[in-house]
């Protein structure tokens, strides 16, 4: 289970759950660029203000479940998060720039919801997991960690 993230003036558990599909709904995740995906992830949380609880693929989409600090917001922590991942993937595999024409990894928009609203973060992640049962792929799975 998640636990707070406490800071010298605030104390927060702030988890959201975003999808944001691939630009022209490719499928340009295969595994060898899902690893790549997920090592850029991790870099972000090194250097950002964000934890990734789970990172899946569905095909022709992403799933996150991150946790942030109430100073990030979310539109930044999206941003932050799909501008990075595309210009890294472009650099290191720039063979998948190719395979989506425009030069574009992620479409405009997404789906975002905060854990606990609906379901807890329990209900989220098998929903996560559950996701194109054929299709999905976990390629990275954490517990919570203090920042």
């Amino acid at each position: 289970m998640s636990e707070h993230i406490h800071k010298s003036h605030n104390k927060s558990l702030l988890l959201y759950h975003f999808v944001s599909p691939i630009k022209y709904r490719r499928k340009v995740l295969d595994d060898s660029v899902s690893a790549t995906f997920r090592e850029i992830c991790l870099g972000i949380e090194e250097r950002y203000e964000i934890h990734f609880l789970e990172i899946g693929l569905d095909g022709d989409h992403v799933h996150f479940l991150v946790q942030s600090v109430p100073s990030s917001a979310l539109k930044k922590i999206i941003g932050a998060i799909k501008s990075i991942t595309a210009k890294e993937i472009f650099r290191l595999l720039p063979e998948v720039k190719r395979m989506l024409w425009g030069g574009r990894f992620w479409t405009g928009g997404y789906y975002v919801n905060t854990v606990g609203q609906y379901a807890n973060e329990e209900i989220i992640k098998k929903y996560l997991q559950n996701q194109g049962k054929s299709n999905y792929k976990g390629i990275h799975r954490n517990q919570l960690r203090l920042f």
